[in-house]
């Protein structure tokens, strides 16, 4: 059985207005993951994600190239916090932070 981990991803470039959010949440769901995505003020994509490390870096490599209106300049990847997704299944876009 694979090890589950939490990560968070800020995504940096043309990545809002380009339908990003949604396509990482059907990617998400695919791979069996957990979490959420949401715009930042900034202009960045933030994701919250969990689930086993083999889905997860799945995800990780495709967040560095997005859907294709996409332009995804750096993807950075830091621990996260699984209580902030809390018992919640699957993948959701939340509000705007």
């Amino acid at each position: 059985m694979s090890q589950t981990v939490c990560k968070n991803l800020r995504i940096h470039g043309r990545v809002q207005g380009v339908g990003y959010r949604w396509s990482l949440c059907a990617e998400a769901e695919r791979l069996g993951l957990s979490g959420w995505v949401r715009n930042r003020r900034d202009g960045s994509v933030e994701a919250l994600v969990s689930g086993p490390v083999e889905a997860l870096d799945a995800l990780l490599c495709w967040a560095q190239r997005g859907p294709s209106m996409a332009r995804v300049d750096r993807v950075l990847c830091n621990e996260g916090n699984a209580a902030e997704i809390g018992t919640a299944d699957g993948f959701r876009q939340i509000a705007t932070c």
